[in-house]
């Protein structure tokens, strides 16, 4: 029996991508807390697992060769448990080519701008002084539109992201959309989209994932300290 696999964690979307694979793939693991708004990101423990002070990122006692080994950035930790277990990563090359562009779109696309979205319309208008500027708000909310525009027309060729299989790309980009409503989205003219979110949601796995430690998920509008943690530029 595969040993506990360390999660370091906090209830984010990009949190989710983890805990959402560890449960759908069955995987044991252990959950330690990574408080980004008290600034648990910045300690030097972490840091040697995570030198971008960034969560999730996980030690596999079980890792290559039987050798320990930690990895943080969500996409290389779900590209590595995809291989470490052999599933859902598709069944062919092709498949996992698939897989690996739309992992990436959200990586590099759908993250980024749904988080600079979240910035500029929640975050910034709470701040002291209050940054409430229309043109990154307009940007961003409309980037992301486009993103979502993308993504009901991949999943009306497909029943999930990268095909007729649900993968790792699904895990990584569900978190994010699920938040649709706080990027001041729409869901009326994305048809495909919807249903796709309805479907994963209803999977056990992708409930565990995303209600573990959901208690500690917070409104950081109203804390300064927390603020002050989360966009520290360190």
């Amino acid at each position: 029996m595969s040993r506990q696999i360390d999660l370091f964690f906090w209830p984010t979307p990009n949190g989710w991508k983890v805990s959402i694979a560890l449960e759908e793939m069955v995987l044991p693991y252990e959950t330690h807390l990574i408080d980004i708004g008290a600034g648990d990101q910045f300690a030097p423990a972490f840091l040697k697992i995570s030198p971008n002070n960034r969560m999730p990122a996980i030690t596999d006692p079980d890792g290559p060769g039987g050798t320990p080994i930690s990895i943080f950035e969500s996409g290389a930790i779900l590209q590595y448990l995809a291989r470490k277990t052999g599933q859902f990563y598709g069944s062919t090359e092709r498949d996992q080519i698939t897989v690996d562009q739309w992992l990436m779109w959200q990586m590099g696309g759908l993250g980024p701008m749904a988080g600079q979205a979240h910035h500029f319309l929640k975050y910034a208008p709470a701040m002291t002084p209050p940054n409430d500027i229309p043109y990154a708000k307009d940007r961003y909310r409309t980037e992301v539109a486009r993103l979502y525009g993308v993504l009901d027309r991949q999943l009306s060729k497909h029943e999930f992201v990268a095909g007729d299989f649900i993968s790792i790309a699904d895990f990584s980009i569900w978190g994010w959309a699920s938040l649709w409503e706080g990027q001041q989205q729409t869901l009326e003219d994305k048809p495909h989209m919807t249903r796709w979110l309805e479907v994963l949601a209803a999977r056990p796995g992708v409930q565990a994932g995303r209600a573990l430690f959901a208690e500690k998920r917070a409104d950081y509008t109203k804390d300064k300290d927390a603020q002050s943690e989360l966009f520290k530029r360190s």
